[in-house]
């Protein structure tokens, strides 16, 4: 098992718990995003019930709520790979797009002005573990964003999600994480891949569940 260092001096995030808290706790902003959910799943060819976009929102919500704990997670793990200058970078640049308002999706637009923020947080995080485990066989996190930045893709749509994601390819290139990583593994480091591993050692990374979200037709397996 992989020992957890210290943190060190982690971008700040109390900003950003700071607007989620505020936005994700006002009870008004829910029915604007069902009506959003609602219009997505129309668009989708899907028919939801009211039960079907309440399980909606509270992914949606939820999704927002996990962004400051995983920038944590992704600087402990910086830290015990040697990856803390990269990954500085892009939490700083993570942290930036949250305090910039006039953003793809303005911020005021309550909780629907976090959708971006939340999706180019969490899809940067996951592009930087995809490509550790590429290189080494180890997810980075103990937590695989894949299905759940999949699904939160197809809620913002185009062209938004596209912008978004052009945002975070711009900055891997800029951190120069790739290079770094995969200088960091030699052929010696590649670590049985099949394993599916995180660098804990706990196993497979577990996945947020979204079966909930097939009524809604923004999963693979969506009807």
């Amino acid at each position: 098992m992989v020992p957890l260092s210290p943190p060190g001096n982690l971008v700040d995030t109390k900003t950003i718990e700071s607007m989620i808290t505020q936005l994700c706790a006002d009870a008004a902003t829910e029915p604007e995003l069902r009506d959003v959910l609602a219009v997505v799943a129309e668009s989708c060819g899907a028919d939801p019930g009211d039960d079907d976009l309440d399980q909606g929102v509270q992914f949606v919500i939820a999704y927002i709520e996990q962004v400051p704990y995983m920038m944590k997670v992704a600087w402990t793990a910086a830290c015990n790979v040697g990856l803390e200058q990269e990954m500085r970078r892009i939490l700083e640049m993570v942290d930036s797009y949250w305090r910039e308002g006039d953003d793809i999706i303005p911020d005021e637009l309550g909780i629907i002005g976090l959708l971006d923020d939340a999706y180019c947080s969490m899809t940067s995080l996951q592009a930087v573990s995809d490509h550790y485990r590429l290189q080494t066989g180890k997810h980075l996190f103990p937590n695989d964003l894949s299905d759940a930045n999949h699904a939160m893709r197809r809620i913002i749509g185009e062209p938004y999600a596209s912008e978004l994601d052009r945002i975070v390819i711009r900055t891997m290139k800029e951190t120069g994480l790739v290079e770094t990583v995969t200088s960091l593994a030699g052929e010696e480091k590649r670590l049985n891949l099949a394993a599916d591993s995180t660098i804990w050692n706990h196993g497979p990374a577990g996945r947020i569940d979204i079966t909930s979200l097939a009524a809604l037709g923004v999963t693979d397996d969506s009807p």
